[in-house]
């Protein structure tokens, strides 16, 4: 039903900033909680940050938390996420999610639950590849 269409990736040297866009098609993009993931190679899918349908409440992993930003402009059906101060870590494909809750995140049975898991959200993008690297 949402289509999306992430944007904005590329390389950019250590300490650099860089923001990614994400496209949501049709009109029910307000009604949505929007996710960033990223995966590297060889590595499990990342939960990277969160906020809700009306943008009022954001979630940030620990490894990004005070430098990357994320928002959302409902009227534009698009989702951002500002990235600054990156590091080689930080390289990886960005994928944009789309999900109808926006459940607090906890980690019990080996693996987290609620808005930091990939399976709470219901369509993704793409993804678009971003490289940290001098």
């Amino acid at each position: 039903q949402v289509q999306l269409v992430e944007s904005g990736g590329g390389a950019v040297q250590p300490g650099g900033s860089l923001r990614l866009s994400c496209a949501a098609s049709g009109r029910t993009f307000g009604t949505y909680s929007m996710a960033w993931f990223r995966q590297a190679p060889g590595k499990e899918r990342q939960f990277v940050s969160a906020i809700n349908d009306d943008g009022a409440r954001t979630r940030y992993a620990d490894s990004v938390n005070y430098r990357f930003t994320i928002a959302r402009d409902n009227a534009k059906s698009t989702v951002y996420l500002h990235m600054t101060s990156l590091k080689p870590e930080d390289t990886a494909i960005y994928f944009c999610a789309a999900g109808s809750r926006f459940r607090t995140c906890a980690y019990y049975d080996g693996s987290w639950h609620g808005l930091c898991s990939s399976n709470e959200y219901d369509f993704w993008g793409q993804g678009t590849q971003v490289t940290v690297s001098s």
